[in-house]
């Protein structure tokens, strides 16, 4: 089975599409080598995925499945190798997220903001 659609199978990302770019941009290794999306994977292949905070993800493939099926049974397709977080990286990711709320953008304003604030301003 392709690689891309194994990994949209067994729920590891949302669509096969982002499957495929995680694949073509060398975010997903396979036995060691960076995989293409067309690789065959089988049981006992070992495949790193790394995630977008830096953490990656250690999976062991237990068996292919063709269709999809819900995340539950989903998950008994591999083993999630990957360590538990230290106490220091649970803390560095917990502030992480209470920076990134702190420092979000604020979207522009709408047509209805823009016309409430013309009026206050006597325009």
């Amino acid at each position: 089975m392709r690689l891309d659609v194994w990994l949209d199978v067994a729920c590891l990302f949302r669509t096969r599409s982002e499957a495929k770019h995680a694949c073509s941009a060398g975010r997903v290794q396979v036995n060691g080598a960076a995989a293409k999306p067309h690789r065959l994977v089988q049981a006992g292949d070992a495949i790193v995925v790394s995630r977008p905070a830096g953490r990656p993800q250690i999976l062991t493939v237990l068996r292919v499945a063709e269709r999809s099926m819900p995340k539950a049974e989903a998950r008994t397709l591999y083993e999630d190798r990957t360590p538990p977080l230290t106490p220091e990286q649970r803390e560095i990711r917990r502030m992480d997220r209470l920076f990134r709320a702190a420092h979000a953008s604020r979207p522009a304003p709408g047509k209805r903001e823009r016309r409430a604030l013309r009026a206050l301003r006597g325009r």
